[in-house]
């Protein structure tokens, strides 16, 4: 099944990352929406990813297939990633452990967590969110840092340490995400299987507000270890806390993200997936399905379309390749190709076609399908 609700979230992740990396990268600039499109992209992926082997489980494919096919997926998105870092950020960057390498990673984790009972992946994603503050500063997390940037020695202890802790997008505490992704699918795919069984759809219902409650709640307790940091300890306000931050992951943003993400799709799934007026859902239902179904192809080509050119123009004008970033152009001019480049690609998509697969999630669908 086909969740709009999601396709929705999809949509708002994708262009609020478009928006905010033409914004940054170009101009220099943070928008106050930084930080919330990141989060909501890798809460999706394992939400996705649970209602994708929900799909295969109700077409009769073995478990043994699956666990094939979600390494074969988890280990193309790593190469993706991978590919991905050294043909937009250059060489160098190899090893910054972007948000695609995470993905990939969380993808094989989660083909493991997925027949564990649900409070061992809840245990663990706990688990992965207080102990990152400690690895982060056995590791010395700010040597890792210079400006703002994250930058490794190529040797294999610093390239473990970027990838588990320091890196761009650490498995600790970003694993989080995923799993709660994970629980908030399985929850969704029991409450729809009990309320087709008994013929109760309001079981289903209470599984959405129950979402959106705990949503609620994460949010309002990152409000609060915020609002009482300042009258805290120390060792607690900053070796463990450490405030509103996405670089490194703290605490409160890990918890409010996350929060923010189970809150929209509890409420999603309420009030757009239950409702039965397709004629009113057409016009946006086209625009969101056709940017969800294409959205790791767009997160990879609006990078191509702001980054190359940027790169070209600096060694066109005899410079370093990076000697125009985040200085290039003023703002209002960022965000106005940020919006042309958004719908020149809806509108190609679209003739494409939403249900079509091509771009990165074809070659996906291709060769680990």
């Amino acid at each position: 099944m086909r969740y709009s609700s999601i396709d929705i979230l999809k949509t708002v992740a994708i262009v609020v990352m478009v928006l905010v990396h033409f914004a940054e990268n170009l101009s220099g600039i943070g928008l106050p929406i930084i930080g919330l499109g990141a989060p909501l992209f890798t809460f999706l992926s394992g939400l996705g990813y649970c209602l994708w082997v929900d799909g295969l489980e109700r077409r009769g494919i073995s478990e043994e297939e699956i666990s094939k096919r979600s390494i074969r997926r988890g280990l193309f998105v790593f190469g993706v990633g991978f590919a991905f870092n050294i043909l937009i950020w250059l060489p160098e960057d190899t090893f910054n452990w972007d948000v695609l390498t995470f993905i990939g990673t969380a993808i094989l984790l989660l083909n493991g967590m997925r027949r564990l009972p649900v409070p061992i992946p809840i245990l663990i994603a706990i688990v992965s969110v207080v102990v990152a503050p400690f690895l982060r500063e056995m590791a010395d997390y700010q040597a890792y840092w210079t400006e703002a940037y994250f930058e490794v020695d190529l040797t294999l202890s610093d390239i473990l340490i970027g990838f588990l802790v320091t890196g761009y997008f650490p498995m600790f505490p970003w694993l989080a995400y995923s799993i709660a992704g994970l629980v908030t699918g399985k929850l969704i795919v029991a409450s729809a299987a009990e309320a087709e069984d008994e013929s109760q759809p309001e079981r289903e219902n209470r599984s959405s507000w129950k979402i959106a409650l705990v949503g609620v709640l994460l949010m309002g307790s990152s409000a609060l270890l915020l609002s009482i940091r300042p009258q805290m300890p120390d060792a607690i306000a900053e070796r463990l806390l450490g405030g509103w931050h996405m670089f490194p992951a703290t605490i409160e943003y890990v918890m409010a993200t996350i929060g923010m993400a189970m809150f929209l799709f509890g409420l999603g799934h309420r009030f757009i997936d239950r409702e039965t007026n397709t004629a009113t859902k057409s016009s946006w239902r086209t625009i969101t399905k056709t940017f969800s179904r294409y959205s790791f192809t767009i997160y990879v080509l609006h990078h191509c379309v702001h980054i190359w050119p940027m790169w070209i123009y600096a060694m066109a004008q005899q410079q370093e390749p990076t000697y125009y970033w985040r200085s290039l152009m003023p703002l209002e001019v960022s965000l106005l190709l940020a919006v042309l480049f958004l719908v020149a690609c809806f509108f190609a998509l679209r003739k494409v076609g939403p249900d079509r697969r091509l771009g990165v999630e074809g070659w996906m669908r291709w060769l680990c399908d």
